[in-house]
């Protein structure tokens, strides 16, 4: 697909976004699915980044199984192909792809999932239907998302809480859902995945390793990303806001006593 036409992702792929990413696995990530996973599946992973997430459900998949990632733009793909390669990875395959329209056929994967990437869609239920469609009888649907409404974190820091509206605005400027985690019910339902189990969990950043690591890939985002290109283009964040939220990151990782927490909802649903 050519990337004019995908959709517009609000943090783009900016190495500071891919290496946030990358630091995803399937224990802090996709726990809630891990149970479910059985030898000689085939799995499809939609919207897989730098395809940490995949290539940590391909051992549980087997040589008997397969797993699929897919993206709709080619960059993030060729960092996934890296990491395969890394590891000796020669069967997880890594493509192209729509998750509004799937280029596989009806009933043709075990489970399909996908982290992160209802709340960026338009229609996320149109993308719901078609994970459905290409999941066969009793499979699985597996979605997680966040809900940046319920973010907290401290010090309370008033830079964060400015960074927080304008990354609201930005992902709603670009037709997503930052609140996505508690809409998953209805979307699900509107889909025709009646048969779903929810359940969330959450991440914290709280460490020093983990402070440094996620103050620092938001402060390279908060200039450096598409979500600074964007908050800038349509006027949501001057450049001196941006860097008032860069300072804020820098301060709150530096900071012993803070800490940040962001809830996930997750969605399994039997097809």
């Amino acid at each position: 697909m050519d990337d004019s036409a995908a959709p517009r992702y609000t943090h783009g792929h900016h190495g500071s976004v891919l290496r946030s990413h990358g630091r995803r696995t399937a224990e802090n990530s996709a726990a809630y699915l891990l149970p479910e996973l059985r030898e000689g599946m085939r799995v499809l992973d939609v919207g897989c980044g730098p395809g940490s997430i995949t290539l940590d459900l391909a051992p549980r998949a087997g040589s008997a199984g397969q797993v699929i990632g897919i993206e709709v733009v080619e960059e993030p793909l060729e960092a996934a192909r890296a990491a395969a390669a890394a590891r000796g990875d020669t069967r997880t395959d890594f493509r192209l792809g729509d998750v509004y329209a799937l280029d596989f056929a009806d009933g043709e994967f075990d489970v399909v999932h996908a982290h992160q990437v209802l709340q960026h869609l338009a229609d996320p239920v149109a993308a719901l239907r078609e994970m459905r469609r290409v999941t066969k009888p009793g499979g699985l649907v597996a979605v997680r998302d966040v809900d940046y409404g319920t973010c907290v974190w401290t010090p309370q820091l008033p830079a964060l809480d400015h960074w927080l509206a304008v990354y609201d605005r930005v992902a709603r400027s670009n037709d997503g859902e930052p609140n996505a985690g508690r809409l998953l019910k209805s979307w699900s339902r509107a889909a025709g995945l009646e048969d779903a189990r929810l359940t969330a969990s959450a991440w914290i950043f709280a460490t020093a390793d983990e402070r440094e690591w996620w103050g620092s890939t938001w402060a390279e985002r908060a200039t450096l990303s598409r979500f600074a290109e964007d908050a800038k283009a349509r006027g949501i964040a001057s450049s001196g806001d941006l860097r008032r939220i860069v300072d804020a990151w820098s301060a709150w990782s530096q900071d012993d006593d803070a800490e940040f927490v962001m809830t996930h909802v997750e969605l399994l649903a039997r097809v």
